[in-house]
């Protein structure tokens, strides 16, 4: 039985999406920092799904928090492979998250149109 929608969840994934396709060649981030960065706090599933639904994201840069490769099998190694290719260096099975961990901008606050009187 499909849902329907949570009113505002197309702008979320959009923006979601816009997040991941900003991380640039050699950083990494987590599902949940994705997720805030994004304005959907606590939605590190919903980072999973639309990396699991929309292709020809850079889905290698997105890993689990403290760096760990969440992925199994052969798709966690080529992950790994990917990211060791951008440079991305490992402290044992996890990425070095203190050299390689992208700092997303904070969101910039709209500001109000002042209006003369």
């Amino acid at each position: 039985m499909n849902r329907p929608a949570e009113p505002g969840s197309q702008e979320k994934r959009n923006r979601i999406i816009r997040c991941i396709r900003s991380l640039p060649r050699g950083k990494v981030s987590s599902y949940g920092a994705v997720a805030a960065a994004a304005g959907w706090q606590g939605a590190a599933r919903q980072v999973v799904r639309v990396l699991n639904q929309v292709p020809g994201l850079p889905w290698h840069r997105v890993v689990g928090a403290g760096g760990a490769i969440k992925i199994p099998g052969e798709d966690g190694a080529e992950q790994r492979f990917r990211l060791r290719m951008e440079g991305v260096t490992f402290r044992g099975a996890r990425v070095d998250m203190a050299k390689h961990e992208h700092r997303f901008s904070a969101p910039r606050a709209k500001r109000k149109r002042k209006t003369r009187t």
